[in-house]
C-alpha cells in the first residue's frame, strides 16, 4: 500500500468517524430532549401525587378525630344505659 493509498484510506476513515459522530450526536440530542420531556411528565404526576397524598391525609385526619368524638358518645351512652340497668343507688 502506498503512501497516497494509506492518505485516502485515513481520510475515508474519518469521513466515516466523523458521519458516525454526527448521528450519535443526533441520536443523543433527541433522546435527551425525550427523557427531558419524559421527567417534566413524571415531576407533574409526582406533584399531582403528592397533592392527592395530603388530601387524603386531611381527609383521614378527619375521619380519625370524627371516629374518636363517635367513641366517646358511645362511652357515654353505655355508662348512661349501665346506669339505667343498675337503678338509683341512693
Amino acid at each position: 500500500m502506498t503512501i497516497d493509498e494509506r492518505i485516502e484510506a485515513l481520510t475515508m476513515n474519518l469521513e466515516l468517524l466523523s458521519r458516525d459522530l454526527e448521528s450519535f450526536r443526533d441520536t443523543s440530542r433527541e433522546t435527551m430532549a425525550q427523557l427531558a420531556h419524559q421527567v417534566a411528565r413524571g415531576s407533574q404526576q409526582l406533584a399531582q401525587v403528592v397533592q392527592q397524598v395530603a388530601q387524603l391525609v386531611t381527609v383521614v385526619t378527619t375521619d380519625a378525630e370524627n371516629i374518636r368524638a363517635l367513641a366517646r358518645i358511645a362511652e357515654i351512652h353505655e355508662r348512661r344505659l349501665t346506669d339505667l340497668e343498675e337503678g338509683p343507688e341512693s
